[in-house]
């Protein structure tokens, strides 16, 4: 009887003292219903077991296991990974951009990859909301990935509009996302050059851009045979609809559809003109209008005292001051895609017409308003990375950026008692400037000069208790097999020596 009490009380206590800790409890009651050995496992993991564990009690009780489905390699369609020799031609890109920015005097800015999706809803006559990749978020608010830079520029423009001092040159490289169809050179993400002037109202603003957007081209190798500018503006648009007839309301949905002109056949761009409202003779005379090619012929169209022709010989004026007029070429049938423009407009192109357009940009003096504020005038650029890598690929002018990568000096310990002081010599060489790669294993010697010869380096040191024993070492000098003995403590400085030499 004292022992049946006894069993009885040895259970009791602890189902007490469980029910006060739920973890516990819950892993008093597995073990209950299964070994022993299950029990320890939900103590001491919390309750909760891996799938990797489960899947492994499963195999043991004899259960057959599903197949588990083998990892895609790739990354998402429209993305890219970017692998180190990927990274270097990236950083190279970037490096260039930031220079010519800095080159005219502009600073760079940043802003979130996330942003309210009530930012691009506001445009009007272009639809970009089937290509956003927005989500609401966990606060219940609509967001999305940006698409384009400019709408978040306004916005930080906006938020200090009463403290910056204008005019504003700003720039930034913004990774952009839209989901639409790929080609060559556009991809669903993409990073973009942007460059923007607010506050300048004349077309210096646009010669300057176009300043830089050239400079970049020319340093990097291309020239006025590669890449043509086409230039116009939507008050050549304006002029023209006006004396047509055609209301303002519907002149941001008749930019779009002149936009499509090298896309699309004239006689479907007449036709859907027509069904937008515009009189199949008044939609001809647009459609042979937009056709002129030189200033002459624009001249004819609008007459001598057009606002729109000033403005574009203004800018052509300017452009041969600059010396890139060469780079223009008078494209009245240019307005760009994007909606909030209201002024000049202009797009790089390959000559060779094998790649789709390599920059765009213009004058948007109406886009503070979209927001419910003054107006400030603004004008700007954006050129994606896919497309200029395409160009200078088929021109054979990417660069060699191998030499780049190289490391100077590769450091390895003979055995792993040498670790700490071939780690102390890397730091020292390090600290003085030079480039050095400290091998994190212990490795044979043709190992060693297989991994200098792949790394590029240019001289090698190994050290074992010979050298530690006598504070020198030897160093070998890849390009021609020289040897020297150099004392541990002067190495680095001795290096940082040979690298001025060199």
């Amino acid at each position: 009887m004292v022992s049946t009490r006894l069993a009885f009380l040895a259970l009791v206590q602890p189902v007490a003292m469980l029910r006060q800790r739920p973890v516990l409890h819950r892993a008093f009651c597995a073990a209950a219903r299964g070994p022993a050995v299950r029990m320890s496992e939900q103590v001491a993991t919390g309750g909760r077991k891996s799938a990797a564990v489960t899947q492994n009690e499963q195999a043991a009780d004899g259960v057959e296991k599903a197949p588990r489905a083998s990892l895609d390699r790739n990354p998402q369609r429209g993305t890219r990974d970017f692998y180190p020799e990927d990274m270097q031609l990236r950083t190279w890109l970037f490096d260039a951009w930031r220079r010519e920015a800095a080159l005219h005097g502009f600073e760079e800015y940043d802003a979130p990859l996330i942003e309210s999706i009530e930012l691009y809803e506001r445009k009007a006559g272009e639809d970009v909301s089937v290509q956003l990749y927005n989500f609401e978020d966990k606060g219940g608010r609509r967001v999305t990935l940006r698409p384009e830079m400019t709408p978040s520029l306004a916005r930080m423009v906006l938020g200090r509009r009463t403290s910056l001092p204008t005019p504003i040159k700003w720039f930034s490289i913004p990774q952009c996302w839209r989901y639409e169809r790929t080609t060559r050179g556009r991809r669903r993400e993409h990073y973009q050059w942007n460059m923007d002037v607010w506050g300048v109202s004349g077309t210096r603003a646009e010669a300057e851009l176009l300043g830089a957007a050239v400079g970049f081209m020319k340093r990097v190798g291309l020239t006025a045979g590669d890449v043509g500018i086409k230039v116009s503006t939507r008050k050549v648009l304006a002029e023209l609809l006006a004396r047509l007839g055609v209301p303002d309301d519907k002149f941001a949905a008749t930019c779009v559809l002149v936009d499509k002109l090298d896309k699309l056949p004239a006689a479907e761009i007449k036709t859907a003109l027509v069904e937008g409202g515009l009189a199949p003779a008044a939609a001809e005379e647009l459609l042979a209008a937009l056709a002129c090619r030189d200033f002459e012929g624009l001249e004819a169209t609008l007459g001598a005292d057009s606002e729109a022709l000033a403005e574009l010989k203004s800018l052509f004026a300017l452009a041969e001051a600059y010396g890139y007029a060469d780079w223009l070429v008078l494209d009245i049938s240019v307005v760009r895609g994007l909606a909030y423009y209201t002024g000049t407009v202009f797009e790089g192109f390959d000559r060779t017409g094998e790649l789709r357009a390599i920059f765009g940009g213009g004058r948007y003096d109406q886009l503070l308003s979209t927001f419910g504020a003054e107006d400030m005038p603004a004008a700007g650029f954006g050129f994606g990375d896919a497309v200029i890598v395409e160009l200078l690929k088929v021109k054979g002018l990417l660069p060699d950026l191998s030499a780049s990568s190289k490391c100077e000096v590769v450091v390895s310990a003979f055995a792993e008692e040498q670790a700490g002081q071939a780690a102390g010599l890397a730091s020292a060489l390090r600290d003085c400037g030079v480039r050095t790669d400290l091998l994190l294993e212990t490795k044979k010697m043709k190992w060693i000069f297989k991994h200098c010869e792949r790394v590029g380096a240019t001289y090698v040191v190994v050290l074992g208790d010979d050298e530690v024993a006598s504070g020198v070492v030897k160093v070998k000098r890849l390009v021609d097999k020289e040897q020297f003995e150099v004392p541990i403590a002067e190495l680095p400085m001795w290096m940082a020596a040979e690298q001025q030499a060199a």
